[in-house]
């Protein structure tokens, strides 16, 4: 895994990544980014199959997304209604477009795809230089739990169905914040590898890098449906408005 980037996990995984994967019915998603959008247009960070873009698009909303993958973006195009969404490929720690937004996003935990916090950083700064005055950055990750570690390491099964079962190791990096992961498929037509890095965040953590990119927290909820957001809670939805 020491040649890992930012491509290298959807590259590998493009194929089942909808299938493993399906997130659930979108629509809360959409519905809450829709009110969120204003007049547009919107960018997605790490835009992938499209499981979000695709659906927000077809509610009238201009989509821009921006992926290091080309084999998840050629996933996206092949969907009905792709044709409307504009993709860049390339890595969204270092932001160059032309268009200035009303609403950035990253689904996902896809923010902690990046693997240094500087890059972290560097992300919220370019984020914030696209955005219009007033303009909203929405953040959707999970909470970290270091519970789910057993001496730095676990070991799961992600899945058992009719083909066969998936399973996940992975170590923890309590200092650098990271994860490194294999996912092994079994079938009986043989087994496959696929890697997954993360840097997690902090809730905390991410409000001081909104901070440093002149970004202030406008809400912080548990959910999509706006759920309170407390110590229970595993997952939040941050959304940090740019000052007009």
């Amino acid at each position: 895994m020491n040649d890992y980037d930012v491509s290298t996990y959807g590259e590998g995984i493009a194929d089942v990544y909808d299938a493993w994967y399906p997130g659930g019915d979108p629509e809360p998603i959409v519905e809450r980014l829709v009110a969120l959008a204003g007049e547009g247009p919107v960018l997605e960070l790490g835009i992938g199959t499209g499981r979000i873009a695709v659906p927000l698009s077809a509610k009238g909303v201009s989509v821009h997304g921006i992926d290091a993958s080309p084999a998840m973006v050629e996933k996206l195009r092949a969907k009905p209604g792709a044709e409307d969404i504009r993709v860049t490929l390339g890595d969204f720690t270092e932001l160059e477009l032309e268009v200035r937004y009303s609403l950035a996003y990253v689904v996902f935990n896809t923010i902690f795809s990046l693997l240094e916090q500087d890059d972290q950083v560097r992300c919220f700064q370019g984020v914030a230089d696209h955005l219009v005055p007033g303009g909203r950055f929405l953040l959707e990750c999970f909470v970290p739990d270091l519970a789910r570690f057993d001496r730095g390491q676990r070991l799961s099964v992600a899945a058992i169905d009719e083909d066969g079962i998936r399973i996940e190791a992975s170590i923890h990096d309590p200092v650098g914040q990271t994860v490194k992961a294999r996912v092994v498929s079994m079938t009986e037509s043989g087994s496959r590898f696929y890697p997954l890095q993360a840097r997690y965040c902090w809730p905390s953590e991410l409000d001081l890098m909104a901070r440093l990119a002149g970004l202030e927290l406008e809400h912080r909820w548990g959910g999509w449906n706006e759920e309170p957001f407390t110590e229970a809670s595993g997952n939040h939805v941050s959304v940090y408005r740019k000052a007009v």
